[in-house]
């Protein structure tokens, strides 16, 4: 039998549907991948026996003669972001060690309903803030890929690295992600997947742990473009429980999936070509509107003016959101709660939060109170929601230029863990292409293009116009097929 975890999502769901191989011997190797992959640290609970659970129901059905479902017989990764009824939820935090819902998120019932299976929750930065996995409670999470020549642990990537990590080892055929500035497209780039961030509200943000409401949005990670426009199908819909959602239907992105491009404009802006950006970085964008000009698009170059402004305005925006979010982390309802011998409640507030927030967590907590007081509000709050609409804006004039943009995912490859510990703002800096497009709540995916000099994966960005997830996936398409990128990371763990 075919190794079943080199297997994809689509793979894994045309063969169970076909009688190739059980739902259950899916989710067992799955399951054993998982167990022997634990120096990783990608998953902080894992939950075999609800893989297992599920894929019975799926085989079931399938002796029946039922329908399976768009996700019949597949086990996925579930970053710990999403509450899931009676497995711990945690968003990485310690403040939310213990906690166990007694709810289904949306997006999670959703997958479960089309079939999918869990193989436990998969590991974060804490409360979705950061970029390299450094910041979860429950340790670091290392890539599966190692820089040539070295054998220091890199980073997944963040907020999404469990996710990532997972995806690319292959000890789980898929995962769910949250992208707020860049969480899906960043980890995806960093280990060689794909990642898409579909429109806000595509995906119900009811029973995901929020970071900054106005920006997160859930998205599929997978090995392919045609992987993730199956999940996506499967994650997105109308929520009456989420008043940000979307009340459209969900397109048959699947089926919709043509990477001939005749006829379709490409942007590259040109604000986009930074500072500091790696030149192997620059070399992977020339090579992919070669690529899609192969595919039949036209290159055209385009303005943003406004992307400098883009990550502070961002970086303003998210922990004013994030101030605002976690202020329900108490100790008074649920989760941890510290309270010293003849402490008042102001003390247990302080104590609780000191002790369960992590050091990211707590800065992000203290700029957002900060822009959020009076007499800073106007300074800088409302200045940066005046240069959201100017992102925004932006984007809408492009669009009548072209039906995509093509940019670079990451300023850089990935990096050894624990090297811009020092410098909050250099980590920062690693959103600086991915930030734009969450501002303004568009589509945009991030495809594998290459390998650099060292050895590690390069991803490529698509950015497209407002509820034009097709659009997107098609273009990602015809990059995935010309790159042609099958590399594996070799086996250290």
């Amino acid at each position: 039998m075919t190794d079943l975890t080199n297997l994809g999502v689509k793979a894994i769901r045309d063969g169970v549907a076909g009688g190739d191989f059980t739902a259950r011997e899916v989710a067992e190797a799955f399951n054993a991948a998982v167990a022997e992959a634990a120096d990783l640290n990608a998953f902080i609970v894992t939950t075999p026996d609800h893989a297992l659970a599920a894929a019975d129901t799926v085989d079931a059905k399938r002796a029946k003669g039922e329908h399976l479902g768009a996700m019949g017989g597949v086990p996925i990764g579930m970053k710990d972001l999403f509450a899931t009824k009676g497995v711990q939820t945690t968003a990485a935090s310690h403040i939310l060690e213990g906690f166990t819902p007694q709810y289904e998120s949306t997006v999670s019932q959703n997958l479960w309903d089309a079939g999918a299976g869990m193989l436990g929750k998969l590991n974060l930065d804490q409360f979705a803030m950061g970029s390299s996995n450094e910041t979860s409670y429950f340790g670091n999470v290392a890539s599966p890929w190692k820089k040539d020549g070295t054998n220091a642990a890199m980073s997944p990537g963040g907020s999404s690295g469990g996710s990532s990590s997972a995806v690319a080892a292959r000890i789980a055929p898929a995962a769910t992600g949250t992208d707020t500035g860049g969480s899906i497209r960043q980890p995806a780039a960093f280990t060689g997947i794909c990642g898409i961030k579909p429109t806000y509200g595509r995906c119900s943000r009811w029973g995901v742990v929020a970071f900054a409401s106005s920006l997160d949005q859930a998205g599929p990670m997978a090995r392919s473009v045609e992987d993730c426009a199956i999940m996506l199908e499967a994650m997105a819909g109308f929520d009456p429980k989420d008043a940000t959602s979307l009340q459209m239907d969900v397109p048959a992105w699947e089926a919709g999936l043509n990477a001939d491009l005749k006829g379709k404009k490409i942007g590259i802006p040109k604000e986009y070509r930074m500072d500091g950006t790696d030149e192997e970085i620059l070399k992977s964008w020339e090579q992919g509107k070669e690529w899609l000009r192969d595919a039949g698009a036209e290159i055209v170059d385009i303005s943003l003016p406004h992307t400098k402004y883009a990550l502070p305005a961002y970086y303003i925006i998210a922990p004013a959101e994030a101030s605002s979010n976690l202020a329900r982390y108490d100790g008074v309802r649920y989760g941890l709660r510290d309270l010293p011998d003849g402490a008042g409640l102001q003390d247990m507030y302080a104590a609780t939060r000191a002790a369960g927030f992590g050091d990211e967590v707590k800065r992000r907590v203290l700029i957002g109170t900060y822009v959020l007081s009076a007499g800073f509000y106007d300074a800088y709050y409302t200045q940066a929601q005046k240069i959201r609409t100017l992102v925004a804006q932006d984007f809408e004039k492009a669009w009548a230029q072209c039906d995509a943009i093509l940019a670079p995912t990451t300023p850089t490859a990935s990096f050894p863990l624990g090297s811009l510990d020092a410098d909050p703002l250099t980590m920062y800096l690693n959103d600086v292409f991915a930030v734009p497009a969450s501002l303004a709540g568009l589509p945009a995916m991030s495809v594998p293009a290459m390998l650099n000099g060292d050895g590690l994966p390069l991803g490529l960005q698509i950015v497209g116009k407002p509820f034009d997830e097709q659009g997107v996936l098609n273009a990602g398409l015809a990059i995935q097929q010309r790159a042609g990128f099958d590399t594996q990371p070799e086996k250290w763990w």
